[in-house]
Protein backbone atom coordinates (compact mmCIF):
# COMPACT_ATOMS: atom_id res chain seq x y z
CA UNK A 1 0.00 0.00 0.00
CA UNK A 2 1.24 3.05 -0.82
CA UNK A 3 0.53 6.23 0.85
CA UNK A 4 1.32 10.24 -0.26
CA UNK A 5 1.34 10.80 3.65
CA UNK A 6 4.62 10.35 5.69
CA UNK A 7 4.53 11.26 9.46
CA UNK A 8 8.20 10.23 10.92
CA UNK A 9 8.23 9.44 14.03
CA UNK A 10 11.18 7.53 14.40
CA UNK A 11 14.26 9.66 15.44
CA UNK A 12 16.21 8.26 18.01
CA UNK A 13 16.88 5.50 15.09
CA UNK A 14 17.71 8.71 12.32
CA UNK A 15 17.16 11.90 11.56
CA UNK A 16 16.87 13.87 8.48
CA UNK A 17 19.76 16.46 7.83
CA UNK A 18 18.82 19.68 8.11
CA UNK A 19 18.66 21.80 5.39
CA UNK A 20 21.10 24.28 6.59
CA UNK A 21 23.52 21.30 7.17
CA UNK A 22 23.58 20.29 3.98
CA UNK A 23 24.44 23.68 2.98
CA UNK A 24 27.26 23.85 4.47
CA UNK A 25 28.29 20.46 3.60
CA UNK A 26 28.02 21.03 -0.57
CA UNK A 27 31.40 22.93 -1.03
CA UNK A 28 33.27 20.61 0.84
CA UNK A 29 32.41 17.81 -1.75
CA UNK A 30 32.88 20.14 -5.45
CA UNK A 31 34.87 22.69 -3.96
CA UNK A 32 36.92 22.34 -0.96
CA UNK A 33 37.80 18.69 -1.55
CA UNK A 34 41.08 18.47 -0.45
CA UNK A 35 42.85 15.75 1.87
CA UNK A 36 43.67 18.71 5.32
CA UNK A 37 46.76 17.04 5.60
CA UNK A 38 48.55 18.24 2.20
CA UNK A 39 50.57 20.98 2.03
CA UNK A 40 49.88 23.24 -1.08
CA UNK A 41 47.53 25.94 -0.14
CA UNK A 42 43.98 25.16 -1.36
CA UNK A 43 44.39 22.42 1.11
CA UNK A 44 45.55 24.65 3.51
CA UNK A 45 42.07 26.16 3.65
CA UNK A 46 40.06 23.13 4.31
CA UNK A 47 42.47 22.00 6.64
CA UNK A 48 41.24 25.53 8.27
CA UNK A 49 38.13 24.28 8.20
CA UNK A 50 38.34 21.23 9.69
CA UNK A 51 39.95 22.92 12.78
CA UNK A 52 36.97 24.84 12.96
CA UNK A 53 34.80 22.49 13.17
CA UNK A 54 36.61 20.40 15.39
CA UNK A 55 36.20 23.60 18.14
CA UNK A 56 32.93 24.45 17.28
CA UNK A 57 32.07 20.65 18.18
CA UNK A 58 33.99 21.01 21.56
CA UNK A 59 32.10 24.21 22.34
CA UNK A 60 29.21 22.69 21.84
CA UNK A 61 29.71 19.96 24.79
CA UNK A 62 31.71 22.28 26.68
CA UNK A 63 35.01 20.53 25.76
CA UNK A 64 37.82 23.57 26.21
CA UNK A 65 40.66 21.51 24.43
CA UNK A 66 39.78 20.89 20.79
CA UNK A 67 42.61 17.91 20.25
CA UNK A 68 40.19 15.88 23.01
CA UNK A 69 37.81 15.59 20.02
CA UNK A 70 38.21 12.58 17.99
CA UNK A 71 36.06 12.08 14.52
CA UNK A 72 34.91 8.48 14.24
CA UNK A 73 32.61 6.90 11.36
CA UNK A 74 29.50 6.28 14.30
CA UNK A 75 28.77 6.20 17.78
CA UNK A 76 29.12 2.28 17.42
CA UNK A 77 32.96 2.63 16.67
CA UNK A 78 32.90 5.65 19.40
CA UNK A 79 31.97 3.16 21.84
CA UNK A 80 34.26 0.52 20.45
CA UNK A 81 37.53 2.42 20.64
CA UNK A 82 36.49 4.23 23.90
CA UNK A 83 35.84 0.64 25.84
CA UNK A 84 38.81 -1.63 23.89
CA UNK A 85 40.70 1.20 23.98
CA UNK A 86 40.45 1.79 27.80
CA UNK A 87 40.92 -2.35 27.89
CA UNK A 88 44.23 -2.83 26.15
CA UNK A 89 45.47 0.50 27.54
CA UNK A 90 45.38 -0.45 31.26
CA UNK A 91 45.97 -4.41 30.82
CA UNK A 92 46.28 -4.36 34.70
CA UNK A 93 43.01 -4.28 35.51
CA UNK A 94 40.16 -6.79 34.61
CA UNK A 95 36.82 -5.54 35.74
CA UNK A 96 34.27 -3.68 33.88
CA UNK A 97 30.24 -2.41 35.01
CA UNK A 98 28.03 -1.56 32.92
CA UNK A 99 23.99 -2.11 32.50
CA UNK A 100 21.38 -4.21 31.19
CA UNK A 101 20.26 -1.70 29.04
CA UNK A 102 22.97 -0.30 26.97
CA UNK A 103 22.56 -0.08 23.34
CA UNK A 104 24.23 -3.26 21.63
CA UNK A 105 27.12 -0.90 20.41
CA UNK A 106 28.12 -1.23 24.93
CA UNK A 107 26.40 -4.37 25.35
CA UNK A 108 27.89 -6.47 22.44
CA UNK A 109 31.77 -5.05 23.06
CA UNK A 110 30.98 -5.71 27.21
CA UNK A 111 30.44 -9.33 26.00
CA UNK A 112 33.48 -9.56 23.94
CA UNK A 113 35.50 -8.46 26.70
CA UNK A 114 33.86 -10.99 29.00
CA UNK A 115 34.66 -13.86 26.21
CA UNK A 116 38.61 -12.76 26.78
CA UNK A 117 38.20 -13.36 30.47
CA UNK A 118 37.51 -9.55 32.17
CA UNK A 119 34.89 -9.77 35.28
CA UNK A 120 31.77 -7.71 33.47
CA UNK A 121 29.08 -6.65 36.73
CA UNK A 122 25.48 -6.17 34.63
CA UNK A 123 23.38 -3.54 36.39
CA UNK A 124 19.71 -3.86 36.83
CA UNK A 125 17.19 -1.27 36.30
CA UNK A 126 13.84 -1.10 38.28
CA UNK A 127 10.37 -1.55 36.82
CA UNK A 128 10.79 2.50 35.77
CA UNK A 129 14.14 2.23 34.23
CA UNK A 130 16.07 4.09 36.83
CA UNK A 131 19.96 2.26 37.84
CA UNK A 132 19.92 1.11 41.61
CA UNK A 133 22.86 3.63 43.27
CA UNK A 134 23.98 1.21 45.83
CA UNK A 135 24.63 -1.42 43.21
CA UNK A 136 26.43 0.30 41.64
CA UNK A 137 28.57 1.66 44.38
CA UNK A 138 29.19 -1.85 45.65
CA UNK A 139 30.05 -2.96 42.31
CA UNK A 140 33.09 -0.39 42.22
CA UNK A 141 36.38 -2.67 43.15
CA UNK A 142 40.06 -2.03 43.31
CA UNK A 143 39.97 -4.24 40.09
CA UNK A 144 37.66 -2.36 38.27
CA UNK A 145 38.85 -0.71 34.88
CA UNK A 146 36.23 1.09 33.37
CA UNK A 147 32.20 2.34 33.99
CA UNK A 148 30.52 2.53 30.59
CA UNK A 149 26.88 3.91 31.68
CA UNK A 150 25.07 5.35 28.64
CA UNK A 151 23.39 8.84 29.01
CA UNK A 152 20.17 8.29 28.30
CA UNK A 153 18.36 4.92 27.09
CA UNK A 154 17.48 4.88 22.97
CA UNK A 155 14.10 2.65 23.56
CA UNK A 156 12.61 4.60 26.36
CA UNK A 157 14.34 7.82 26.74
CA UNK A 158 14.98 7.09 30.86
CA UNK A 159 18.22 9.49 31.42
CA UNK A 160 20.35 8.56 33.96
CA UNK A 161 22.58 10.47 36.77
CA UNK A 162 25.64 10.81 35.04
CA UNK A 163 26.89 13.47 36.50
CA UNK A 164 26.13 11.69 39.96
CA UNK A 165 27.63 8.55 39.05
CA UNK A 166 30.64 9.88 37.48
CA UNK A 167 31.37 11.36 40.77
CA UNK A 168 31.16 8.83 42.91
CA UNK A 169 33.58 6.88 40.50
CA UNK A 170 35.81 9.37 41.02
CA UNK A 171 35.78 9.55 44.18
CA UNK A 172 36.28 5.89 44.74
CA UNK A 173 39.33 5.66 42.77
CA UNK A 174 40.47 8.13 40.36
CA UNK A 175 42.02 5.18 38.04
CA UNK A 176 38.76 3.68 36.84
CA UNK A 177 38.14 5.40 33.25
CA UNK A 178 34.66 6.40 33.28
CA UNK A 179 32.93 6.34 29.60
CA UNK A 180 29.37 7.46 28.82
CA UNK A 181 27.04 6.63 25.14
CA UNK A 182 25.26 10.11 24.83
CA UNK A 183 23.57 9.23 21.41
CA UNK A 184 20.48 10.15 22.46
CA UNK A 185 21.22 13.45 24.38
CA UNK A 186 23.47 15.37 22.44
CA UNK A 187 21.66 18.03 20.95
CA UNK A 188 18.95 17.31 23.04
CA UNK A 189 20.01 17.85 26.80
CA UNK A 190 22.60 20.40 27.44
CA UNK A 191 26.21 19.02 28.22
CA UNK A 192 29.28 20.46 29.38
CA UNK A 193 32.06 18.30 29.89
CA UNK A 194 33.76 21.34 32.51
CA UNK A 195 30.98 22.19 34.39
CA UNK A 196 28.69 19.91 34.33
CA UNK A 197 30.52 16.02 33.74
CA UNK A 198 34.16 16.89 34.81
CA UNK A 199 34.58 13.06 35.92
CA UNK A 200 33.55 11.69 32.52
CA UNK A 201 36.79 10.82 30.61
CA UNK A 202 35.21 9.46 27.48
CA UNK A 203 32.08 10.27 25.60
CA UNK A 204 30.54 9.43 22.66
CA UNK A 205 27.89 10.62 19.94
CA UNK A 206 27.06 10.61 16.25
CA UNK A 207 25.58 12.83 13.74
CA UNK A 208 22.94 10.91 12.52
CA UNK A 209 20.83 11.52 15.76
CA UNK A 210 21.01 15.58 15.58
CA UNK A 211 20.15 16.20 11.92
CA UNK A 212 23.68 15.99 10.40
CA UNK A 213 24.40 12.93 7.96
CA UNK A 214 24.77 9.16 8.41
CA UNK A 215 28.42 8.07 8.58
CA UNK A 216 30.29 10.86 11.00
CA UNK A 217 30.76 10.52 14.68
CA UNK A 218 32.84 12.30 17.94
CA UNK A 219 34.67 10.44 20.92
CA UNK A 220 35.78 12.73 23.43
CA UNK A 221 38.71 11.39 24.63
CA UNK A 222 39.67 13.50 28.14
CA UNK A 223 43.54 14.34 27.70
CA UNK A 224 45.56 11.84 30.40
CA UNK A 225 42.98 9.03 29.97
CA UNK A 226 44.80 5.81 29.21
CA UNK A 227 43.20 4.35 26.14
CA UNK A 228 45.16 2.60 23.34
CA UNK A 229 44.24 3.97 19.58
CA UNK A 230 41.68 1.58 17.86
CA UNK A 231 42.93 2.28 14.38
CA UNK A 232 46.79 2.64 13.11
CA UNK A 233 48.06 3.69 10.06
CA UNK A 234 47.92 7.51 10.34
CA UNK A 235 48.79 10.87 12.09
CA UNK A 236 45.79 12.20 12.42
CA UNK A 237 43.89 13.21 15.36
CA UNK A 238 47.55 12.98 16.93
CA UNK A 239 47.47 9.15 16.06
CA UNK A 240 44.68 8.63 18.26
CA UNK A 241 42.53 7.37 15.11
CA UNK A 242 44.11 7.00 12.06
CA UNK A 243 42.57 7.70 8.61
CA UNK A 244 41.99 10.74 6.08
CA UNK A 245 38.91 13.23 7.66
CA UNK A 246 35.36 13.14 6.40
CA UNK A 247 35.82 16.77 6.02
CA UNK A 248 31.97 17.00 4.41
CA UNK A 249 30.77 15.17 7.60
CA UNK A 250 32.62 16.82 9.83
CA UNK A 251 31.28 20.32 8.78
CA UNK A 252 27.65 19.09 8.71
CA UNK A 253 27.94 17.35 12.26
CA UNK A 254 29.39 20.54 13.17
CA UNK A 255 26.64 22.87 12.12
CA UNK A 256 24.01 20.12 13.72
CA UNK A 257 25.74 20.39 17.12
CA UNK A 258 25.56 24.48 16.65
CA UNK A 259 21.77 24.64 15.44
CA UNK A 260 21.06 22.44 18.21
CA UNK A 261 22.42 24.46 20.77
CA UNK A 262 20.99 27.31 19.18
CA UNK A 263 17.28 25.93 19.28
CA UNK A 264 17.37 23.72 22.21
CA UNK A 265 15.77 25.27 25.24
CA UNK A 266 13.10 26.14 22.10
CA UNK A 267 12.69 23.05 21.23
CA UNK A 268 12.68 20.72 24.60
CA UNK A 269 9.73 22.57 25.45
CA UNK A 270 7.68 22.57 22.19
CA UNK A 271 9.14 18.56 21.46
CA UNK A 272 7.96 17.58 25.20
CA UNK A 273 4.70 19.22 24.58
CA UNK A 274 4.06 17.03 21.47
CA UNK A 275 5.51 14.40 23.66
CA UNK A 276 3.30 14.42 26.55
CA UNK A 277 -0.02 15.38 24.39
CA UNK A 278 0.53 12.06 22.22
CA UNK A 279 1.23 10.13 25.69
CA UNK A 280 -1.76 11.21 27.40
CA UNK A 281 -4.32 11.40 24.68
CA UNK A 282 -3.24 7.64 23.51
CA UNK A 283 -3.48 6.52 27.23
CA UNK A 284 -7.19 7.82 27.15
CA UNK A 285 -8.47 6.48 24.00
CA UNK A 286 -6.61 2.72 24.28
CA UNK A 287 -7.25 0.63 27.19
CA UNK A 288 -4.68 -1.69 28.48
CA UNK A 289 -1.94 0.38 27.62
CA UNK A 290 0.97 1.61 29.51
CA UNK A 291 3.89 3.91 29.17
CA UNK A 292 7.42 2.43 29.86
CA UNK A 293 9.53 5.16 32.45
CA UNK A 294 6.96 7.37 32.69
CA UNK A 295 8.02 7.32 36.62
CA UNK A 296 11.44 7.91 35.53
CA UNK A 297 13.48 11.20 34.45
CA UNK A 298 13.28 11.57 29.97
CA UNK A 299 14.16 12.42 27.26
CA UNK A 300 11.57 15.08 26.02
CA UNK A 301 11.13 13.54 23.17
CA UNK A 302 10.65 9.87 23.31
CA UNK A 303 7.50 7.86 23.92
CA UNK A 304 7.85 3.97 24.74
CA UNK A 305 4.08 2.30 24.91
CA UNK A 306 3.18 -0.70 25.21
CA UNK A 307 -0.45 -2.38 24.42
CA UNK A 308 -1.36 -5.75 25.62
CA UNK A 309 -2.52 -8.31 23.95
CA UNK A 310 -1.06 -7.97 20.40
CA UNK A 311 2.32 -7.33 18.84
CA UNK A 312 4.24 -4.68 18.12
CA UNK A 313 5.52 -5.77 14.50
CA UNK A 314 1.72 -5.80 12.92
CA UNK A 315 0.98 -2.73 14.81
CA UNK A 316 4.15 -1.49 12.96
CA UNK A 317 2.89 -3.28 9.48
CA UNK A 318 -0.52 -1.47 9.49
CA UNK A 319 1.11 2.07 10.74
CA UNK A 320 3.24 1.80 7.76
CA UNK A 321 -0.10 1.27 5.55
CA UNK A 322 -1.12 5.20 6.99
CA UNK A 323 2.12 6.30 6.24
CA UNK A 324 3.39 6.78 9.84
CA UNK A 325 7.29 5.33 10.60
CA UNK A 326 7.69 4.33 14.50
CA UNK A 327 9.24 1.36 15.87
CA UNK A 328 8.79 -1.78 17.98
CA UNK A 329 10.49 -2.11 21.31
CA UNK A 330 10.37 -5.68 19.97
CA UNK A 331 13.44 -6.71 18.02
CA UNK A 332 10.83 -8.95 15.85
CA UNK A 333 11.70 -6.55 12.72
CA UNK A 334 15.42 -7.97 13.04
CA UNK A 335 14.52 -10.96 12.47
CA UNK A 336 14.91 -12.20 15.82
CA UNK A 337 11.02 -13.42 18.15
CA UNK A 338 12.69 -12.38 21.21
CA UNK A 339 11.17 -8.94 22.92
CA UNK A 340 13.52 -6.10 23.94
CA UNK A 341 16.13 -6.35 26.01
CA UNK A 342 15.23 -3.27 27.29
CA UNK A 343 12.01 -3.76 28.37
CA UNK A 344 12.48 -7.37 29.81
CA UNK A 345 15.23 -6.06 32.12
CA UNK A 346 12.59 -3.23 33.72
CA UNK A 347 10.29 -6.29 33.80
CA UNK A 348 7.62 -5.03 31.04
CA UNK A 349 4.99 -7.72 31.68
CA UNK A 350 4.64 -10.42 29.13
CA UNK A 351 0.93 -9.39 28.19
CA UNK A 352 2.93 -6.21 26.78
CA UNK A 353 6.51 -6.65 26.27
CA UNK A 354 6.05 -7.92 22.48
CA UNK A 355 3.33 -4.87 22.09
CA UNK A 356 5.30 -1.81 22.32
CA UNK A 357 5.54 1.36 20.20
CA UNK A 358 8.57 3.58 20.43
CA UNK A 359 7.52 7.18 19.19
CA UNK A 360 10.59 9.57 19.40
CA UNK A 361 10.30 13.14 17.54
CA UNK A 362 12.11 15.79 16.03
CA UNK A 363 11.85 19.59 15.32
CA UNK A 364 10.47 19.00 12.32
CA UNK A 365 7.50 17.16 13.47
CA UNK A 366 3.95 18.80 14.07
CA UNK A 367 0.36 19.22 15.54
CA UNK A 368 -0.91 17.61 12.51
CA UNK A 369 1.65 14.72 13.19
CA UNK A 370 0.50 14.06 16.54
CA UNK A 371 -3.22 14.16 15.29
CA UNK A 372 -2.80 11.99 12.61
CA UNK A 373 -1.41 9.16 14.88
CA UNK A 374 -4.23 10.07 17.36
CA UNK A 375 -6.49 9.29 14.38
CA UNK A 376 -5.09 6.03 12.98
CA UNK A 377 -3.25 4.18 15.77
CA UNK A 378 -6.62 3.66 17.93
CA UNK A 379 -8.57 1.78 15.20
CA UNK A 380 -5.05 -0.28 14.55
CA UNK A 381 -4.81 -1.42 17.94
CA UNK A 382 -8.64 -1.74 18.21
CA UNK A 383 -8.49 -4.53 14.92
CA UNK A 384 -5.88 -6.53 15.89
CA UNK A 385 -6.78 -7.07 19.10
CA UNK A 386 -10.38 -8.31 17.54
CA UNK A 387 -7.95 -11.38 16.21
CA UNK A 388 -6.29 -11.99 20.29
CA UNK A 389 -8.26 -14.99 22.22
CA UNK A 390 -7.67 -12.44 25.37
CA UNK A 391 -9.20 -9.78 24.47
CA UNK A 392 -13.18 -9.27 24.90
CA UNK A 393 -14.61 -7.28 22.12
CA UNK A 394 -17.85 -6.98 23.39
CA UNK A 395 -16.19 -5.05 26.62
CA UNK A 396 -13.14 -4.11 25.27
CA UNK A 397 -11.15 -5.26 27.92
CA UNK A 398 -9.29 -8.27 28.66
CA UNK A 399 -10.77 -11.81 28.23
CA UNK A 400 -11.37 -13.01 31.93
CA UNK A 401 -10.12 -16.29 32.00
CA UNK A 402 -12.27 -19.40 32.79
CA UNK A 403 -12.98 -20.42 36.80
CA UNK A 404 -10.26 -22.44 37.84
CA UNK A 405 -8.22 -21.37 34.97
Amino acid sequence: METAKIVYLDNNATTRVAPEVYEAMIPYFTEDYFNPSSMYEPARKTGLALAEARKNVADCIGCTDPKEIIFTGCATESNNAAIFGAARGNPERRHIITTTVEHPAVLEVCRELEREGYRVTWLNVDRDGNLNMREFIQALSPATLLVSIMHANNETGVVFPIDQLSRITKQTDPSIIFHTDATQTVGKLPINLVNGLPYVDMLSFSGHKLHAPKGVGVLFLRRGTRARPYLFGGHQAEGRRAGTENVPYIIGISKALCLAMEHMKEDEARIGHLRDRLEKSLLEKIPSSQVSGKGAARLPNTLNISFHYIEGEGMLFQLSGHGICASSGSACTSGSLEPSHVLRAMKVPFTAIHGSLRFSLSRYNTDEDIDYVLEVLPSVVANLRKLSPYWDNAKNAPRQPPHGG
